[in-house]
């Protein structure tokens, strides 16, 4: 099989900041695999959490290097292919792109879409949650309404662990309510809390009626979870604490449920083991993203069925997506009838 790698940039309509600083746009990485004739694609974005870090020109020249590794491969052969990753210590980003490449293939081969594949029911898809970024409290306001106006809102998730402290997140969110009277909430603090801060904003939160809190804690703080866990009403998810299917058992005493992202655990394949493996481990699921365009977010929206939650909102975000794919109804992210991802390439917006 031939791997191609390309790259292309998305700007954001909005800048998001988070408590670990503001993005505006990304470099992303396009993947292409080819096969008989058959072309499966796939995408890489960048991410860091705290010192780990994966840039568009590491996930670039690593996937430029494997291309002649892995030329004497079938797409059917998944399972060796992985090995050769784990082998080469390949970044989860760039698994992500081949992964993802390799399943779209694999769609397009037999002429069926992914989820129908896995015998997955649309129906069970939950709405997405748009996201609000760290920001002045009538700034945020303005963000919530636009959302509004730009899709149909089910759900917000909040960003907060503001540099100015939990008193700034207070004003934040309780100005977002106000225009967003009909949503409901979720709240994310990027590892942006102390413990002391956390448990004070927990039970704060609960009597808003938030549904959870996302990463309260930095990651590498992991088991203070337990004595936030034994003092907080709400239920608490972890993101940058939980990249792969091996973290799971370790927080599951600490935590209620985690977020799964294609570009942290390396692809499909590793997010449906994540998946199993929190279920086993009686955790919720929700799926979440980075600066990933309409190719990623589709790919995520095929398991979204086996999801509790959904946050795969980052292509509504963009300005200049060269993707479409997943169709926003109702507020779901649906895929479509085509066959592998069902994305199509727009060059008008590239």
């Amino acid at each position: 099989m031939h791997v191609e790698v390309n790259l292309f940039t998305v700007n954001k309509r909005f800048p998001l900041t988070i408590s670990r600083g503001t993005t505006a746009k990304t470099t992303n990485v396009w993947v292409k695999i080819v096969s008989a004739n058959i072309e499966g694609w796939g995408e890489a974005s960048p991410f860091g959490v705290g010192n780990h870090a994966q840039s568009t020109d590491t996930i670039k020249n690593c996937l430029e290097q494997l291309a002649p590794v892995l030329q004497p491969f079938h797409p059917l052969q998944r399972q060796e292919i992985e090995q050769v990753l784990i082998q080469h210590q390949v970044p989860s980003a760039a698994r992500a792109a081949l992964d993802m490449a390799l399943y779209d293939w694999f769609g397009k081969y037999v002429g069926l879409p992914l989820w129908q594949i896995w015998g997955l029911n649309l129906h069970a898809i939950a709405p997405t949650s748009v996201t609000i970024g760290i920001n002045s409290p009538a700034a945020a306001q303005a963000r919530a309404k636009d959302w509004l106006q730009f899709t149909d809102v089910r759900l917000f998730k909040v960003k907060l662990g503001s540099p100015e402290g939990i008193a700034a997140d207070k004003q934040m969110l309780l100005a977002v309510q106000q225009v967003a009277p009909n949503q409901e909430f979720f709240v994310d603090a990027n590892g942006g809390w102390s413990l002391a801060d956390a448990v004070e904003m927990c039970n704060w939160l609960a009597d808003l009626g938030i549904k959870y809190v996302e990463q309260p804690l930095p990651r590498g703080e992991e088991e203070s979870l337990i004595q936030l866990k034994e003092q907080s009403p709400l239920p608490i998810f972890v993101d940058e604490s939980c990249f792969h299917s091996a973290d799971i058992p370790r927080l599951a005493n600490y935590v209620d449920g985690i977020n799964i992202k294609l570009m942290k655990s390396g692809g499909l394949t590793e997010a449906m083991r994540m998946v199993h493996t929190a279920r086993a481990c009686g955790l919720q699921v929700m799926f979440g993203c980075y600066s990933d365009s309409s190719l990623s977010n589709t790919a995520a929206a095929h398991l979204a069925p086996l999801a509790d939650y959904l946050d795969l909102d980052s292509h509504l975000n963009l300005i200049d997506d060269p993707f479409t794919g997943a169709v926003v109804q109702e507020g779901r992210v649906l895929p479509n009838d085509l066959p592998g991802l069902g994305v199509k390439y727009c060059a008008s917006a590239a």
